[in-house]
């Protein structure tokens, strides 16, 4: 009959946080040894795709790791990737060239009013 295997923490269940894997002792024996849970990819937080160049660890774990294993050096660095930060830009730009369109059309609506005026009074 197969040899037995016991879980070695308090908790009795096989749940997510306490899977196992069976190993096999130099001295022969088995032994239960807990399986840490597998890390997921940062993710964009406009996208969501998986940060390209970002370490993938459990959470704690990036308070022991160094800071060019977290982040890339781009603006937005390790929370969005590269096209939703060259969106953003062009987004940005377009914006204040809006602005200044509107900005030029009004002074010519505004300009084009202070002519009409001045050519009414000419004509009295």
């Amino acid at each position: 009959m197969a040899q037995r295997v016991t879980y070695r923490r308090r908790n009795p269940y096989n749940t997510k946080s306490n899977q196992i894997k069976v190993v096999k002792t130099p001295g022969g024996n088995l032994r239960a040894q807990h399986v840490k849970k597998l890390a997921t990819r940062p993710k964009c937080g406009d996208c969501g795709i998986a940060l390209p160049g970002v370490v993938a660890l459990r959470p704690r774990q990036y308070a022991n790791v160094s800071k060019t294993k977290k982040t890339v050096s781009r603006a937005y660095g390790g929370s969005r990737c590269a096209n939703c930060v060259k969106e953003r830009i062009v987004r940005a730009f377009l914006i204040e060239e809006q602005k200044i369109v509107k900005k030029v059309v009004k002074e010519q609506a505004e300009a084009a009013k202070k002519a009409e005026k001045t050519k009414g009074k000419n004509k009295k």
